[in-house]
This record gives C-alpha cells, structure tokens and sequence, in this order.
C-alpha cells in the first residue's frame, strides 16, 4: 500500500501571500485537484460556471474549512503549526498503521493507494466549535482528510482521528454506500469507526463525539429515542440523531429530542457491546453488515 501526503502547509503559506483574488484559485487547483476524484464522486466541480455557484469552495466551507480567502497574515502562526515535520510523520504513520491492521488479519485491501492532507479549520463554524476544534473525512475510498483549528491537544489528536477515518475508508471497501442509509446502518459505521482508534491509541483519546455525552444520558435518553428510529433512512433525515439537535437546527433540521452527537456515543458503546458480547475483533466487524451487528446486539437496547 501507498500512502502519499498533500502538504498543505506550503500551499497555505502561497495562499497568504497571494492577492486577494487569487486565493480561491491556489486553493481549487493546488490543494484540492488532487483530490479530484473525491470531489468527482460527490458532483462538486472544482469551479462553478458561475460566480457564487456551487464549487469545491462553497462545499469545502460546509464543511468547516476555512476559506481560502482567509488565509491572511492571521493564520500565519496556523500554517507553522502545520509546517511541523514530525506532525506529518505521524500522521502518516496512523493512516499506514491503521491500514496494516486489516492484511494482519487476512483482508486484503482493494485500494492500494491512499491520499490525505491536514487543513485548516474555520474556528467560527459551528460544527468545528461542537467538535472541539477538529474532524475529519474517509469516506470515499482512497481519499483521506482531517482539518483543525491548531493547538497542541488537537494535534496530538489527530492520529486518532485519522484512524478513525481509515476505519470509514476501509468499511466502504467492502459495503457498498447507500443514499438512502439507514440511521442503524450509520451508528453501526461511526461506533466501528471510533471503536477501531480507541482500538490503537486507547480511551483516554476517544472523541469529544463520545466523551461528552454520559451513561446516564445514554440509556435514559438517547437510547430509547435512538432504538424507535433505527430504520429511518436519507441523510437529510438522519441529521439530528446522529448529530443533536443543536447541529440539526443550525442545518435547518428538525430537531429530535437529542444531545449532541448522540448517534456517534450510541454507535461507540453498541459496538463495545458487540465486540464484548461476540469476542470479535474490532478489525473483522469494520467489514460486517450492520444488519448483522445489530441483529446480535438487541439487547444492548435494554441494558443500563
């Protein structure tokens, strides 16, 4: 397997001292073309036919990037942070490591070349604010991302999260993506996902998507509301139970009756169930239909 690093902390720095009007294009065709496939496979083009259309800058800003237009002499001391050579270093080690974990095991992998970049994130996003300054993105085989504020804790954090995204990279190797996902099908992959970090980096780094939400609140609250909706289906549908009704309505969601990231903490401990329950390795459940887990875990619902 390969891996291979886009260095985004020169880009940035070609992004700052470019004039305004320039910023936009340094960002599409130097740091994101070469995750074009990515892109390709989500229908966003790397720029609009017209201005303020939908391009890869309008989709990287949903997502909590921080726009290139911002990147000024403000972020300078940002883009030392991820000059750091031994950041990198272990970035790449995490993906390489976590990737390794799955032929250890007998599962040969389909892709064997693998891309992934650290960006920054806008501190002013709100879903970059709920996820204590940092996330990340696996989603699309062989593509591979992380964004943050930069500090020391969310560096440090960011080898575990990556794991966790090369947990979502390897899942959907193996079982195929639906638009029509199930909230089931989600929990299932989010708790695999940060199961599969812990799973390398230990608890004490689990995510503040299951830190923050406690047992009680779990099986008092987010259980019961969780267990009614499991067949729900769509993305639109599934906002506010994977991520809160905070998220929802700043997404223009309808709210749930749910914390914050709730599907995330449900999925994390459903999964600890079933890898306690079945005595399956975190590495053999990653390519397991949901069907299957959740069939085995029925009574994780009634467990307190």
């Amino acid at each position: 397997m390969k891996v291979t690093a886009v260095r985004s902390d020169s880009i940035y720095a070609k992004i700052m001292n470019a004039p305004f009007e320039k910023k936009n294009d340094i960002y599409c065709y130097e740091m994101m073309m070469p995750f074009k496939k990515k892109w390709d496979i989500y229908n966003v083009p790397m720029k609009a036919p017209t201005e303020n259309g939908y391009d890869v800058i309008m989709a990287s800003g949903m997502l909590g990037h921080l726009a290139p237009t911002k990147v000024d002499a403000s972020q300078e001391s940002n883009i030392q942070m991820l000059a750091s050579e031994s950041m990198w270093a272990e970035c790449q080690k995490s993906i390489e490591k976590s990737l390794a974990c799955f032929p250890a095991e007998s599962i040969d992998l389909p892709v064997e070349e693998y891309l992934f970049s650290i960006l920054l994130a806008d501190p002013e996003a709100p879903s970059i604010i709920l996820c204590d300054g940092y996330t990340g993105e696996g989603g699309i085989p062989g593509y591979i991302n992380a964004w943050l504020v930069p500090s020391r804790n969310r560096i440090k954090r960011l080898p575990v999260c990556l794991a966790h995204e090369v947990n979502h990279n390897v899942r959907f190797q193996f079982i195929e993506w639906k638009n029509d996902i199930t909230l089931g099908e989600m929990i299932v992959s989010e708790g695999l996902a940060e199961n599969f970090a812990t799973h390398l980096y230990g608890e004490d780094l689990v995510g503040p998507w299951v830190y923050k939400t406690d047992m009680q609140t779990l099986n008092e609250y987010i259980k019961p509301i969780t267990r009614e909706a499991l067949g729900i289906h769509g993305m639109d549908n599934l906002n506010a139970y994977l991520y809160g009704d905070e998220m929802a309505a700043l997404q223009g969601f309808e709210p749930v009756g749910l914390p914050y990231c709730a599907g995330y903490a449900c999925g994390y401990h459903l999964i600890k169930y079933y890898l306690k329950k079945t005595g399956k390795s975190i590495v053999e459940a990653t390519i397991l239909p949901a069907s299957e887990i959740l069939e085995a875990v029925e009574d994780f619902w009634d467990e307190i």
